[in-house]
């Protein structure tokens, strides 16, 4: 059973899973020893919202603030008892000792944030070397570009060894929406089954903003009926961008509200268990 929003339940067949969001945990260190790391943010504070919304699986994506360091996400993986999986961030001098470990523990694929260059782990340099070392490992790259991002890398990201995730609905701008290039880069790459798009993250694309971000959520219905085959959901939960922390109730039904149940069914359940081996 998921929860859309107050009052609005659908039963599913199997697991819901949120296939995106962040833990931190002050056991674990900083990157950089200057930052003070945020309260409330660990695994114990998220089952809440798994609580509110009747999420069960959850894929943990390795924080910024821990850099390559990815103690912490293993750490939540473990915790979720065989329904965690993860997504490290790691630089090319990563041993291939180091990536069986990383796979032993529930990872599943590599992240690249490259949105914001100013404070970026890891470069667009990395990403092809990278993938050519996972692709044995069964995992994928997931790329937080913008949509300009997108289409100016389009060639490379074409040459990827392994299958790619677009974070946050590919971060086309508001204003364009599915106008914009980027948007059938992504396209062509999930009708070739080489890509899936995570629809998450709707404060992070709109300029109409809160509560309903029509923009963004008419982004997602695009994807939705271009897509379905290889959409995800999820939260992007704590929201650290964000200010305002969107309701725990809402964050479901934002973007997968008006979809059929069947449609519901296969991107909460049937994708992620194909794409993490749930």
């Amino acid at each position: 059973m998921i929860r859309l929003g107050p009052g609005l339940r659908v039963p599913l067949s199997g697991m819901p899973c949120d296939a995106h969001l962040h833990i931190i945990d002050r056991r674990f260190p900083a990157a950089d020893p200057s930052v003070k790391l945020p309260a409330n943010m660990t695994l114990s504070d998220y089952r809440l919202l798994q609580h509110e919304t009747g999420t069960v699986r959850a894929v943990i994506v390795q924080p910024k603030h821990y850099g390559t360091d990815n103690r912490c996400t293993l750490d939540a993986i473990a915790q979720l008892n065989g329904h965690g999986r993860g997504i490290a961030v790691a630089h090319p001098d990563i041993s291939d000792a180091q990536l069986r470990q990383l796979d032993a523990g529930g990872i599943r694929g590599l992240r690249f944030s490259l949105w914001n260059p100013a404070d970026a782990t890891t470069s667009i340099e990395m990403i092809e070397p990278l993938s050519r070392r996972i692709q044995g490992l069964g995992w994928h790259v997931q790329l937080h570009m913008s949509g300009c991002q997108i289409a100016r890398h389009a060639a490379l990201i074409e040459r990827l060894a392994c299958p790619i995730v677009f974070d946050h609905m590919g971060r086309l701008p508001p204003h364009l929406g599915i106008a914009h290039p980027a948007y059938a880069v992504i396209g062509h790459l999930v009708n070739q089954d080489r890509a899936w798009v995570k629809l998450s993250g709707a404060y992070l694309n709109t300029d109409s903003g809160p509560p309903a971000y029509a923009d963004a959520c008419a982004v997602a219905r695009a994807f939705a009926r271009d897509m379905p085959q290889r959409l995800l959901w999820g939260s992007d939960w704590p929201h650290i961008t964000e200010a305002c922390k969107p309701a725990a109730a809402d964050l479901v039904g934002l973007l997968l509200g008006g979809m059929p149940a069947e449609m519901i069914e296969r991107v909460l359940v049937d994708n992620p268990a194909r794409l993490y081996g749930f």
